[in-house]
């Protein structure tokens, strides 16, 4: 995985606070920057190219968020996540992402049904190179395809709020090839039940989907 931390494109369109901000979320997201790592302002604006004042602002940020953690009189740390945070986040997930493939199953058109296959299509060629980013990326948007068609607001918006903390455990699961593998049989199932229009076939392979990764994770805590 490339590492996000270089000196940064100033001629983006967004205030630099705003780019420092994202260039440190997606360090923290990717593992660039690790749970425990002590943020410190000097070396991370050295590397950026920019003044201390954004990347104390930017920190100020994801300290509101809860990816970064302040600690007295020491400093600025990556938020540490527990073995109760990601049981309790994945617990969650698995109920939303269940709920969402049953409305799917009864909701989701011809054309959605479409774009699903074509990103699971791109996600098996990414698997067969290894391609981590691009793997992360389809997954994502494998998801993102499943809650648009709820047309269901409230449910999307609980899942944005579980965004960040799910995107690291991601990370971490994509970092083989067999689980890899395992999302691709995964996605099969849950795009098959979709096809059927069979709401309870479709929430069981989501919810499975997510235990799968609960149970990586747990085993392998290193998040």
């Amino acid at each position: 995985m490339m590492n996000v931390l270089n000196k940064l494109d100033l001629h983006e369109y967004k205030p630099l606070r705003d780019i420092v901000f994202d260039t440190l979320r997606e360090a923290i997201m990717d593992g660039s920057l690790k749970p425990g790592e002590r943020l410190m302002e000097v070396q991370l604006a050295q590397k950026l190219g920019v003044s201390r004042t954004p990347v104390r602002e930017a920190i100020r940020k994801l300290e509101l968020e809860g990816t970064v953690t302040m600690i007295p009189r020491k400093g600025a740390y990556v938020a540490e996540v527990s073995l109760k945070d990601i049981s309790e986040v994945l617990e969650v997930r698995a109920a939303l992402e269940g709920l969402a493939a049953t409305l799917a199953a009864e909701k989701m058109d011809e054309s959605g049904l479409k774009l699903l296959q074509e990103k699971a299509s791109e996600f098996e060629a990414a698997a067969k190179d290894m391609n981590r980013d691009d793997l992360i990326k389809l997954d994502v948007e494998i998801h993102e395809i499943i809650f648009q068609s709820t047309d269901n607001q409230t449910l999307m918006n609980l899942v944005d709020g579980l965004r960040e903390q799910v995107q690291r455990f991601r990370i971490s699961y994509l970092s083989t090839m067999q689980n890899a593998e395992d999302i691709i049989v995964e996605h099969r199932e849950l795009i098959g039940a979709l096809l059927k229009k069979d709401p309870e076939l479709a929430r069981n392979a989501a919810e499975k989907h997510i235990r799968q990764i609960k149970q990586f994770i747990l085993s392998n805590l290193e998040v």
